[in-house]
């Protein structure tokens, strides 16, 4: 899967070891790389944690070798190929079910791997638990909205609608809605429906989540789900030691040490670090915009860029022909590839974080105390926007208003400029009202 959905997965499953609860991790050798260091220091402690690796048939299925992880895909095509990889593991992983010691006696699989129903209930009489990546609030919008299918209703993309049954008056437009409620649909698509339809089946649902961030929306919720929905997170808050989190997700492309002495050198509060995923892949152009943004703020900023494609060797070409580096190294720090993200919103220089609004970033955040400049792109970003700006109050938008789904990023083009940054980021008055908020929930 995504390292969105692996990382909190492996934080879970030493949580649950923590507590005594014998663990086995079912990934493949490619993604058993990015954490398996955490995983043996786990195991050298003490901690019941087994990992079992299986083989996921990528020639078999179509895909090129070696591509075992959403963000290593090579085209949009692939995704529903992956997908399908992934099915072919059904069988294996079962075999390998039934010769373990002990026995299972709960599955917890991803929520995009919905076949794990059926080898949980028919083949082995054992509950499943769906692990949920995501707020209580992005569910119950989902929820919602395909409940009362208001989606239908509007004459256009860009035309906002209240989403019925919730705690506040929440105003979306389909322009903004994750894949699923595309019209035609697509494959994608439909895989979130399979997904959507084997949750109501599921046993129950574990979500990183806690119940004073969004009280209203996990009562409600939980509701739903017929009170089996329970809040385990932040999971990311079992990472205590210092190279848990300098490790979490990925080898960092930039010495850790390095990092946090640049960022000992700038005052408190003082430094934006921007970070908009590990799937992002937004225009050459548009990332250039945004570099020119934090140039045009005058702030001292880490921006985090996702290395690797097309998209990326326009931006290298702008950064090496315009200097950008050599014009901003008082002030800039440029990270290119997998940050120590964790440590890096730790610390007490950062005093905001412009990101995607993906679930996991957006709780590292809250759990730091950063307040957040919101640039959402797919999935359900956009409903996680509206809960940190909106019903939190802990976020400024930057100005996005569409999607960006991949394969699409020429179509929808830039989305915001060098002005839009600059202007978010010299608002003094209401980001010190933000950080009071933020600290609150921390």
């Amino acid at each position: 899967m995504a390292q969105g959905h692996m990382i909190p997965m492996v934080d879970l499953a030493r949580l649950f070891a923590k507590r005594g609860v014998i663990i086995t991790i079912v990934t493949t050798p490619f993604n058993t790389l990015r954490f398996k260091t955490i995983i043996d220091r786990a195991i050298q402690s003490g901690l019941p944690i087994r990992l079992l690796q299986l083989h996921l048939p990528t020639s078999e299925a179509g895909l090129p070798e070696g591509c075992e992880n959403f963000d290593t895909l090579p085209s949009r095509d692939m995704a529903i190929i992956f997908f399908a990889a992934i099915t072919m593991l059904q069988q294996p992983l079962e075999q390998a079910i039934k010769e373990m010691e002990p026995m299972p006696s709960c599955i917890v699989s991803d929520m995009m791997i919905p076949w794990t129903n059926k080898t949980a209930s028919n083949k082995f009489d054992t509950p499943r638990l769906i692990f949920h990546g995501t707020s209580c609030f992005a569910l119950l919008c989902t929820h919602s909205i395909h409940l009362h299918k208001a989606h239908e209703n509007v004459t256009s993309e860009s035309e906002p609608f209240v989403v019925p049954d919730l705690p506040d008056v929440i105003e979306v437009t389909k322009a903004c809605l994750p894949i699923e409620f595309n019209n035609p649909p697509s494959e994608i698509g439909d895989l979130g429906m399979k997904v959507r339809e084997t949750e109501y089946t599921a046993y129950g649902v574990l979500l990183n989540s806690f119940d004073a961030l969004e009280p209203k929306y996990v009562k409600d919720y939980q509701k739903v789900k017929g009170n089996k929905a329970w809040c385990i997170g932040p999971v990311s808050l079992c990472n205590k030691e210092y190279l848990d989190k300098a490790e979490r997700g990925n080898k960092a492309s930039i010495n850790d040490h390095e990092c946090l002495k640049w960022l000992d050198s700038k005052e408190q509060n003082s430094v934006v670090y921007v970070c908009l995923g590990s799937l992002c892949r937004l225009l050459g152009l548009q990332l250039i915009e945004i570099g020119l943004g934090l140039e045009a703020s005058n702030r001292p900023f880490v921006w985090v860029i996702r290395d690797g494609g097309t998209n990326y060797s326009e931006l290298e070409k702008w950064l090496s022909e315009e200097k950008f580096v050599e014009r901003t190294k008082d002030r800039g720090l440029i990270i290119k590839g997998w940050a120590p993200q964790v440590l890096i919103l730790e610390h007490q220089a950062i005093g905001g974080f412009l990101t995607h609004c993906g679930w996991n970033s957006t709780l590292e955040g809250v759990c730091a105390g950063v307040p957040m400049i919101t640039f959402p792109m797919f999935a359900e970003q956009f409903l996680n926007e509206k809960l940190i700006v909106q019903v939190l109050e802990i976020g400024v938008r930057v100005g996005v208003n569409t999607s960006v789904n991949w394969g699409e990023e020429e179509k929808i083009g830039v989305l915001v400029k060098m002005e839009d940054v600059d202007k978010v980021m010299d608002e003094g008055e209401v980001r010190e009202m933000r950080r009071e908020k933020v600290r609150e929930l921390k």
